[in-house]
This record gives C-alpha cells, structure tokens and sequence, in this order.
C-alpha cells in the first residue's frame, strides 16, 4: 500500500483531491495534515471520514517535528495544497502568506529530503524513484498577460500581490531542491479553479450566495479582468498525472480552455438563478490586480494526452446546482469571522 500526505487536504482542491485519488487508487493510504485555518472545512470530507484508507491530522506544515514524525511513517507521495491563497488577504496581511507559503514549504521538502535519504549523486529525471513531491501552484505567478498570448512554462516569473510572490517563491524553493539536492519534485501552476466546496470568498461561490440572499454582488473596477477557468475535477486528474507518470524536475500548466471576464461569469450566474442584474455593485479595484490570465497546457497534453473533460457551461451548472442543494454547508461559513472579513473588504469600497 502507497502512502499519500495530503497537506491542506480540508481546503477546497485539497478536499476535492483527497475523494479523487481514494476513489481511484484503492490501495493507497492517504494522510492530510491541515491546520483548519479559516478556509479548511472537515465538512467537504464527511463523506470519506469513515474510509479505513483515509486519516485527519490536525497540524501546521510549519511544525517541523510533526511533519518528521508523519515522514516517519514511510510517506511515498506528498502533494502541497497548503497555502494561504486569497489575494484581497495577502493585501491585508503578507506576513501570514510569507510564513506559511514559503517557510511551510521548506519544512516540507526538508523532511522529505531527510526521509528518502536523497543525495545528488542519486539525481536523474529520468529514474522512477519510487518517491515524489508535487508543489501544487497558481499561474498567477506569472504576472499579468496582454490581450493576446498565454502563459507557458517558460513565460518569466512576474508576480504581482503578496500572495503570488510567496508562491513564487515557494516554487523557486523546490526548483532549488531539485537541482542542488535531485529532490524528486514537480510543480503544477493552475488556471482559476471552480466547483464544489469552494470557501465562499471566492468569485463564484461568493456571487452565487450573494444572488441567493439577494445581496449586492461587489464587482472590481469595470469586471473585465479575464481568467481561465479550470474544473476542478479536471485539475485533480491532472495533479494525479503528473505525480506518477512526470520526469523529476519537470513544471507543468494546467488550464481549463474558459477564458472569461469576470463581469460574464456574475451575469451567467445570474441569469441561471432567474435574478436581476441591478444586483450588482461595481467597486473600486484593488492594488495590483493582474488584468488576464490564461494557460497554455500543451506540454500536459503532448506528454500525457491530458485535456480538460468539463466545458465551463456544464461546469457551472453543476456548480450552481450544488450550492443550490448544500445551502447549509456554505451557510455554516457565511457567519462569524468570514463576515467580519467580508465587511472589511468591501463595505467601504468606493463605486466606479
């Protein structure tokens, strides 16, 4: 049996991961370490918490004795999800990404390193070490692109907030590892995600919610920044490639094929839940907000014959209708803390 250690698996792509690999690799043992920050919720996971194959460890990846103490238990795979990742919070507060993103990171690669006993004279891509590391990444990393063109592999690392710089920088950890250590490592950079258990300070479920209770929908600047828009079933099948069939080393883009400006994805909402448009309230936009995004994935698919499944249309439908009958689940969540948090964001926004 192969041992998976899922970090921030109770996350919204952590936890839809985690249900992806149990339901296709049966005889994999997998742990998920997560702090249950703001944004982890067991609830995404109650459906697998009885799994003879899955176990809950409440911990932070900065915690370098329990993250040795769980290497210790001859952990095969590590796949990173934990993060800090809401830019509008990165604004607010960079030190909590810088120390999480980055030094969670190193604790992380450390331990693994100690763990398989690596050394660089072990060091070839090619050679299936048995053992590997996956840094799970965002094209925002990138920068922001024109109105043409896509970012690939080897578009120059540009970022542009607090939060993509840790993640730059985490990035640029791993790569260090790899080529000083032979650590066994990949990296994936994902296009925007969407679907199921996403925290609802995200664009689509918070727009979706919003509609349902008849609130505003805060909309940055003039809504025309475009993201690429990824199902996220179709990243974790990525992820799951990657991890076993990819060459040490290797970096791979994971896109969706939906470019998108984000006013059309709140008025597809809209028009799906049959409400008005007069909900939505343009406001002032943030610092540094990146204009478009959009991945080129063509090395996935020339090496893999990998292509995401989901079209956006059917995508959205299935996530629409899933907040529609899990209100409870996102209901939990819009209390306490989070609206405070909201509040702050976007009470004392100036509209355009």
């Amino acid at each position: 049996m192969k041992t998976m250690l899922v970090t921030g698996g109770a996350g919204f792509i952590g936890s839809n991961f985690i249900k992806y690999i149990l339901s296709r690799h049966r005889d994999y043992k997998v742990i998920n370490l997560d702090l249950l920050t703001y944004a982890g919720n067991l609830e995404s996971l109650k459906d697998i918490e009885e799994n003879p194959n899955y176990y809950f460890v409440k911990g932070d990846i900065r915690n370098e004795k329990l993250v040795e103490e769980l290497m210790s238990q001859g952990v095969d795979y590590i796949v990173n999800f934990a993060a800090e990742t809401h830019v509008d919070r990165s604004i607010v507060d960079p030190g909590i990404f810088v120390n999480t993103n980055i030094m969670g990171t190193q604790v992380l690669i450390e331990a693994a390193k100690k763990a398989w006993k690596l050394t660089p004279d072990k060091y070839d891509k090619s050679y299936k070490t048995g053992v590997k590391y996956l840094q799970v990444s965002t094209d925002e990393v990138y920068g922001s692109l024109g109105d043409t063109g896509y970012f690939t592999e080897e578009t120059p690392l540009d970022p542009s907030s607090p939060y993509s710089a840790s993640k730059t920088s985490a990035d640029l950890l791993v790569k260090a590892y790899v080529n000083t250590f032979g650590f066994p490592a990949n990296i994936t950079r994902c296009s925007n995600n969407y679907g199921p258990y996403q925290f609802p300070e995200k664009l689509i479920p918070l727009m979706i919610a919003n509609a349902l209770e008849g609130k505003q929908l805060p909309v940055y600047g003039d809504g025309m920044n475009i993201r690429d828009w990824l199902f996220v079933e179709d990243h974790c099948s990525a992820i799951d490639i990657v991890l076993h069939e990819a060459q040490i080393g290797e970096i791979y883009n994971v896109g969706g094929n939906n470019e998108k400006a984000n006013i059309y994805i709140v008025k597809t909402i809209l028009k799906q839940l049959d409400k008005d448009e007069t909900l939505i309230n343009y406001v002032k936009d943030r610092p540094g907000h990146d204009r478009r995004y959009a991945i080129d994935s063509s090395k996935l698919k020339r090496d893999f014959n990998w292509e995401p499944q989901y079209v956006f249309e059917e995508g959205m439908k299935e996530t629409i209708n899933w907040y529609l009958t899990n209100k409870e689940w996102w209901e939990k969540i819009r209390s306490g803390e989070y609206t405070q948090y909201y509040e702050r964001m976007y009470s004392n926004k100036t509209i355009v």
